[in-house]
């Protein structure tokens, strides 16, 4: 039987994986730790993802399937329709250890920490790789480095009930760098725990991981500073290197375009962050119109 509310809420988003989603479910099935829920929201894929979880019997195991509208809203979905006091979040092509849930819940609850990840082990093309220093995880509060890049991995972390209420949903106008999002604005309010045991393994290095599959990620990592700094929950320090970040990785973007010939989104995306800059207010959603 599953409890009505169980301790933990499992969230895996999955698009056309049917190679790699129920090795993730398995991962959690396979948790020493039983009191959770497991919720797979297929979003609307065209394999045979549904037949393979169909074959599934285990009462922890819910499925909901949605028309194809990204994994911001896959998991958006998958929260709301969870009952959990810990949300964990795990994205289908990855797995976890047996152990995870175990010892990661225990480290949360003694830190006092509202948001926690783990170490992980990266698998690219099915061998295991170094990771480079600039991908040590950091822990505490970390929001300059979270802005150079996304500090936190999906599949590393589980957030309190608190948490999410306070600071989600996902951006579901962002196909992808919607994880870069949230954590930049918890970034602010929150230390994130860091247990430094590998429990979760990451498996990359296919064309259709988000990273691969989505152009001009930094448009949307322009968008979501563009939408911090129009919160007006950011100011001083924070809100200067923030501002700092925005020019630089405009820079690229902006340079990116005019070599491809693209002079008129080059000069959009220009005149925004000479508007941040001079203070001027911005409608986020300038950034990522047209």
């Amino acid at each position: 039987m599953v409890k009505d509310t169980p301790k933990v809420s499992v969230i895996i988003p999955t698009y056309n994986r049917a190679a790699q989603i129920c090795r993730a479910v398995d991962s959690v099935l396979a948790q020493t730790f039983n009191d959770f829920e497991c919720m797979v929201v297929d979003d609307g894929s065209t394999d045979d993802t549904a037949e393979r979880l169909a074959d599934y019997a285990d009462p922890r195991l819910r499925v909901f399937r949605q028309e194809n509208m990204g994994v911001s809203a896959a998991r958006n979905n998958g929260i709301a329709r969870s009952g959990g006091d810990l949300i964990a979040l795990l994205d289908s092509d990855d797995e976890w250890l047996a152990d995870k849930l175990e010892k990661q819940i225990p480290f949360m609850e003694k830190g006092g920490f509202e948001i926690s990840q783990t170490d992980e082990i990266w698998i690219r093309k099915g061998k295991r790789v170094n990771q480079c220093k600039k991908h040590e995880k950091p822990e505490g509060y970390f929001f300059d480095r979270s802005l150079a890049m996304c500090m936190v991995s999906p599949s590393c972390v589980i957030f309190s009930r608190k948490f999410w209420d306070e600071l989600g949903p996902f951006d579901e106008k962002m196909p992808a760098c919607e994880d870069y999002d949230l954590w930049l604005r918890a970034g602010l309010k929150y230390p994130v725990g860091l247990l430094r045991e590998r429990l979760t393994v990451k498996h990359g290095g296919r064309p259709d991981q988000l990273s691969n599959s989505v152009e001009c990620l930094d448009l949307y990592r322009i968008y979501a500073i563009v939408k911090l700094l129009h919160s007006g929950d950011i100011s001083g320090k924070e809100k200067s290197l923030a501002l700092d970040e925005l020019q630089r990785k405009a820079g690229f973007y902006i340079g990116g375009c005019r070599k491809r010939g693209r002079d008129e989104q080059a000069a959009k995306i220009e005149r925004l962050v000479e508007d941040m800059a001079a203070g001027n207010k911005v409608s986020p959603a300038e950034v990522i119109s047209g």
